[in-house]
């Protein structure tokens, strides 16, 4: 199973997203499965002009819990995740980094399941 070679992704939360995504090939960008999963902030425009964010229950909720879990147990026992984190959080704060974590998680695991490969954690810690 490609999603237990994720760090992090144990047998339920493997689970919780096979069932949840269904069948990836109905996502053609990875845009678009990372906003059904709520991993990214839906922007409200009209006529050129941006005026926030809003419908923050757009998506799918457990989806969003399932990747937030899966970077909380991606940074146990895993010190080039830690520092990679520490980075992220001098920048940003702690909890804006583990959301980008989380991010980071859902676009690798759409091209995971699209290209049938296993997760490669220094191509994925990286940028």
């Amino acid at each position: 199973m490609l999603l237990r070679s994720v760090p992090g992704i144990g047998e339920i939360l493997s689970l919780v997203i096979l069932y949840e995504i269904h069948d990836i090939d109905r996502f053609p960008r990875v845009q678009d499965f990372v906003s059904y999963c709520r991993l990214v902030k839906c922007k409200k425009e009209s006529a050129g002009k941006s005026y926030g964010t809003s419908g923050g229950k757009i998506g799918n909720a457990y989806l969003k819990w399932a990747f937030s879990e899966a970077a909380v147990l991606f940074l146990r026992k895993n010190p080039e995740a830690q520092a990679w984190l520490e980075r992220q959080a001098n920048k940003y704060t702690k909890a804006k980094a583990l959301t980008i974590l989380a991010h980071k998680l859902g676009r690798a695991v759409y091209f995971m399941m699209k290209r049938k490969t296993v997760f490669d954690q220094q191509r994925f810690l990286i940028a």
